[in-house]
């Protein structure tokens, strides 16, 4: 898809607002304002019913019910809810371990600090193998007893490795340990419908998947919803576990964009993702440079609409930045940019400083065409040619 004159290959960072859940959200824009939480009118209650619909559909993607869904202002807080939440209650448990996978989103990570620092937990990562796939191996030995939780990412943001959920959550329940699931990424990635089957508490955020931005959601297993302390205080809404009042025709949204992929088109629709990022990889192939894929090489191991790409002896960011203003992709997570450093998840599976800064994500989506792959790999083109002009690109 063009966003003016920009073809825009970075549906990872954030996604366009479908224009069926604009329509869905308009008229809480408008007439039907009311405050969800009002219970003594109609207005009121006319905007709680939309936003427990709402609630309804987020959770029919997943295989859970309405009142496990807590709403946030995206996964980042969800995330924080989850982690510290539960942290918080078991702060006086026996288990005192959190694991992370190494490749989780940066706030995950950060999350871990926070609870080494200043709860006192003990905190590691999970290695992941060259593929970013979890070390089971490595997993099992460090699973125990003394282990309150598991966070790893369904999919992740940056290579697309999609992890084996089922297995992880199974290791995890053996050994009496909750699982916490990132999957910002997950819908549009893989059939969603047993993910709560699979996970005790899961992550979301709308404006991944063609929703709205400033709104987002956590899945916490009705019977552990006693063990969340809030991180955020007010008048106890959502079952005391995130106050504030919820924005109506945000939630709307998201739900509209949560029955949209519940539909059962959405495999084929994952399918021709993925045979168009599999051609734009083939063209990108045929380009005077040498390139390299990071993540899965077993495409039915990675998010369809992602593809990472090393370009050998040329900068990411100069690349990038002689593609503007026609072409929009990034070096990695939006949530790190400007961050002068080398991605975390691609050391992590192994690249060099060098590589890592060479590697640039094109993330494609649902309104991507056939003339954007042609017309992007020419700007690509263009731009490796400028650098090959210049002197700047190494002897492959």
């Amino acid at each position: 898809m063009k966003i003016g004159n920009t073809l825009y290959f970075d549906h990872q960072a954030t996604t366009p607002l479908d224009s069926r859940v604009f329509e869905a959200m308009r008229p809480y824009s408008a007439d039907s304002f009311g405050n969800p939480h009002a219970s003594e009118h109609i207005i009121g209650w006319r905007a709680g019913q939309a936003v427990e619909r709402a609630a309804g559909d987020i959770a029919s993607m997943i295989g859970g019910e309405s009142d496990e869904i807590i709403f946030t202002s995206g996964a980042t807080e969800a995330n924080n809810l989850a982690l510290i939440g539960l942290a918080k209650r078991a702060a006086h448990s026996h288990k005192r371990r959190i694991l992370l996978g190494a490749t989780e989103h940066k706030c995950v990570l950060e999350i871990g600090r926070v609870l080494a620092d200043d709860l006192g937990f003990s905190v590691s990562h999970i290695p992941v193998d060259r593929f970013g796939r979890i070390d089971l191996d490595v997993l099992e030995g460090s699973l125990g007893d003394d282990v309150l939780l598991l966070s790893v990412m369904a999919a992740n943001n940056e290579i697309g490795t999609l992890q084996d959920i089922p297995t992880i959550a199974r290791m995890a329940a053996r050994h009496g340990s909750l699982l916490h699931c990132d999957a910002a990424q997950a819908p549009g990635a893989f059939d969603l419908s047993l993910l709560a089957q699979n996970a005790d508490m899961i992550s979301f955020s709308a404006h991944k998947m063609y929703g709205p931005m400033g709104i987002g959601a956590l899945f916490v297993r009705r019977e552990l919803q006693r063990e969340i302390a809030p991180v955020i205080h007010g008048g106890g809404q959502q079952n005391g576990l995130r106050s504030g009042t919820v924005p109506t025709a945000l939630c709307v949204g998201f739900g509209a964009a949560a029955r949209l992929f519940a539909e059962e088109h959405c495999a084929d629709d994952r399918a021709t993702l993925a045979h168009l990022r599999d051609d734009f990889l083939r063209k990108l192939e045929t380009l005077p440079v040498q390139i390299w894929v990071n993540g899965p090489v077993d495409f039915s191991q990675r998010h369809p609409g992602n593809i990472n790409v090393g370009f050998k002896g040329i900068a990411a960011q100069d690349l990038l930045s002689r593609m503007q203003p026609q072409l929009a992709a990034s070096t990695g997570s939006a949530c790190t940019s400007g961050i002068p450093e080398p991605s975390h998840v691609l050391r992590a599976i192994g690249l060099s400083e060098e590589d890592a800064a060479s590697s640039i994500r094109f993330s494609l989506g649902r309104y991507t065409t056939c003339d954007d792959v042609d017309e992007a790999v020419a700007v690509i083109s263009a731009a490796v040619s400028d650098i090959s002009g210049t002197g700047l690109l190494e002897a492959g």
